[in-house]
């Protein structure tokens, strides 16, 4: 688990502080990105946040092998660059709904008739549950809310929108 604080999800003065301390000024674009990070804390907890899901909200299944594919050369393309088969089409899917998640780590523990239940693979204390109705989270309201728990980890996606540069991607 990446153990750096550009992709740990931090309180917003943690944020302002430490972002201001490595800068040492408030030019416009630092203010953007402080504006930036304040509206993703207030964003509604959605299911699609944390595993992939359709454009309907319902959960995708990983496509067999789904791991072993994305790993080749020429799976990692950008999307649209690439032929559309539909022999590979399921794992495109997959892997651009994985890609707008936002949170990293996640799978689904409990898939009910109401009520989808998720687990940090990194810690199982850290348990989220949504309504299968709305795909909002039953328990808390916002990304801000997450910080209840002490570690929850930022992917690429969410980097990329806060405008943040990420060396992982």
């Amino acid at each position: 688990m990446p153990d750096d604080s550009l992709h740990k999800l931090i309180p917003m003065t943690d944020f302002v502080i430490e972002y201001y301390a490595n800068e040492g000024y408030a030019d416009l674009q630092t203010l953007n990105l402080m504006n930036n990070y304040a509206v993703f804390l207030k964003k509604p907890l959605l299911l699609g946040m944390f595993v992939p899901v359709d454009t309907e909200g319902n959960i995708l299944k990983e496509p067999k092998n789904y791991s072993a594919w994305k790993t080749l050369e020429h799976n990692k393309a950008p999307s649209g660059t690439e032929p559309d088969t539909s022999a590979f089409r399921e794992y495109r899917i997959y892997r651009e709904s994985e890609r707008r998640c936002f949170f990293h780590g996640f799978t689904i523990a409990y898939n009910g008739y109401s009520v989808v239940r998720i687990t940090a693979s990194y810690d199982e204390s850290i348990e989220l549950s949504f309504n299968k109705s709305d795909m909002l989270s039953q328990t808390f309201r916002d990304v801000e809310s997450l910080l209840y728990f002490d570690r929850i980890y930022l992917n690429s996606a969410a980097i990329k929108q806060l405008g943040l540069s990420d060396s992982e991607s």
